[in-house]
């Protein structure tokens, strides 16, 4: 466990610490303004308590409820019964990771001061998390509308001391047990409270942050297959000038090409096909790979805005202005988090698409300019990397599949009160499933390419001096060279861990340089 510690303050929080908390078990503590700033605006929630007038939230229902006023003997019930009725999930269990970034974003929004929580429940917040007990959400209840409002329930439910959680120890049991194990007093909750723990974009956020630091490293990992699959198909690198990327300057096209050109200095390889007539030009999969990868890589940074953006937002219903007026609105929404979840769902598709059709490229005889048939060692007797190209097909048609966009639907709730929803909760779930996929895409071109590039080597060329270190590294990890047919499965799932961990990405840069 990382013993690195981030402190929350009132001003939100970074894409860095939500990996480092929900990944790492980074440690988390609460500012001393943050502390203030709790303190000032339940000041705040409290004397509106008292008042007769109904505000919402604080002395009336919820949803579709909200005309009926609370009297004050039954708030403390009212709040709880919110956190009971709406820990309705079912399915699956969510991941770990996922759960503690809803857990510490609900917390980061907690620790603003609009929310009008006490400082000793979002000190409770933080307990969880040190602690590392993880409550037990599951994969479908959220409609990504008034927040993602059943996982956010769950884990509210545990700061009561209710329902179920896992310990650090990867055991599930029950939350009162855990909670008091480690020496964490369940909370009460007063007026507002349980409404503020379930009321924000947290999950959806959370996932969102983990998808563009895996993708990161798989954008710049396809550079890298593209160049090896381009070297070994004796495709000519004159594509990357950079010139050529200047007169059509999107950005991410740009640092595609450079990554591509960086990975080819050096190459015996590349332009032979200048003395080939019938082949004037590369395929599109091997010559447009900077835009397309390129292409990916701007989405990848649009999403990122729109993901810092929501990090610095307080996500809540109603909320504590700075004047004392506590106000309903729709910040609650999930639509800008959805929206761009949908989008990478996409390019990450086609990422694995193009990937795909060069690895199909290098196994055809008929295209692969003087490579064995399926890069097979006795082609008949064995049968080479045919069947992972199949694998790997199969892995692109389901991320077709996982591109279609959940934000275009929506299905009323609570009444028609909640009549247009956004559903990023489940943008966010099958997005975390395309980002696997592509990683297990990416590998298999990897592994391909790889082994075409040693067959080259074996025909007396000579691979540049990155594509060389790449090929060792993917060695040493496990995943074997050319040769007669053997078990193929756990070679191509020791190039999935490879890419996965960003170990291609490390194998090449010191000869490289740093690759963006």
């Amino acid at each position: 466990m990382d013993m690195h510690t981030v402190v929350v303050g009132t001003s939100g929080t970074t894409a860095e610490d939500v990996v480092a908390v929900a990944r790492h078990g980074a440690r988390v503590e609460l500012s001393a303004a943050a502390v203030e700033a709790l303190a000032a605006a339940r000041l705040i929630v409290d004397a509106l308590a008292a008042k007769p007038e109904p505000v919402y939230g604080v002395s009336t229902g919820f949803g579709a409820l909200a005309s009926r006023h609370i009297s004050p003997e039954l708030r403390a019930r009212l709040q709880r019964n919110i956190v009971r009725s709406h820990a309705a999930g079912m399915g699956p269990r969510v991941e770990r990771e996922v759960v503690r970034a809803l857990m510490f974003l609900r917390l980061k929004t907690v620790a603003s001061g609009h929310t009008g929580v006490r400082p000793e429940v979002a000190q409770t917040m933080a307990d969880l998390l040190n602690a590392g007990i993880t409550p037990v959400v599951h994969e479908y209840g959220s409609l990504g509308c008034s927040g993602d409002l059943a996982p956010l329930s769950h884990c509210a439910l545990t700061l009561m001391g209710e329902g179920e959680a896992e310990g650090p120890d990867g055991t599930v049991r029950p939350a009162g047990e855990l909670l008091a194990a480690h020496g964490i007093t369940p909370v009460e909750l007063r007026e507002k409270e349980g409404l503020a723990l379930l009321n924000g974009t947290d999950g959806m956020l959370g996932m969102l942050v983990m998808a563009l630091a895996d993708l990161k490293n798989l954008y710049t990992s396809a550079d890298i297959t593209a160049a090896l699959s381009l070297e070994a198909l004796l495709g000519t690198d004159k594509v990357l000038a950079p010139e050529l990327h200047a007169i059509r300057p999107h950005p991410g096209q740009g640092v595609s090409a450079d990554n591509m050109l960086r990975m080819l200095a050096g190459s015996g390889l590349t332009g032979h096909h200048q003395d080939d007539a019938p082949r004037v030009q590369d395929a599109y999969s091997v010559r447009c790979a900077p835009q397309v990868n390129g292409a990916g890589r701007d989405t990848l940074d649009y999403a990122a805005v729109v993901a810092g953006r929501e990090l610095a937002s307080s996500v809540d219903n109603p909320v504590v202005l700075p004047d004392g007026r506590v106000e309903s609105n729709g910040n609650f929404h999930g639509a800008p988090v959805a929206y761009v979840l949908d989008f990478l769902a996409i390019v990450a598709a086609d990422l694995g698409s193009i990937c795909e059709r060069r690895t199909d490229r290098l196994l055809d005889k008929n295209r692969s300019h003087g490579l064995p048939p399926f890069l097979a060692d006795d082609a008949g007797v064995d049968s080479g990397l045919m069947i992972a190209q199949y694998t790997q097909a199969a892995l692109v048609s389901e991320m077709k599949r996982l591109a279609v966009p959940a934000s275009a639907d929506s299905i009323p709730s609570s009444a028609m009160q909640e009549d247009h929803v956004s559903m990023g909760w489940s943008a966010a779930r099958k997005l975390r499933t395309a980002v696997d996929n592509l990683a297990r895409i990416v590998a298999v071109e990897l592994y391909a390419a790889t082994r075409a590039v040693e067959i080259r080597a074996a025909q007396g060329l000579t691979p540049a001096p990155a594509s060389q270190a790449a090929v060792a590294a993917l060695r040493a990890a496990g995943a074997e060279g050319p040769g007669p047919d053997r078990f193929l499965a756990p070679d191509l799932a020791a190039a999935d861990t490879f890419v996965r961990e960003g170990r291609l990405v490390a194998a090449v840069e010191p000869v490289t340089g740093p690759l963006a």
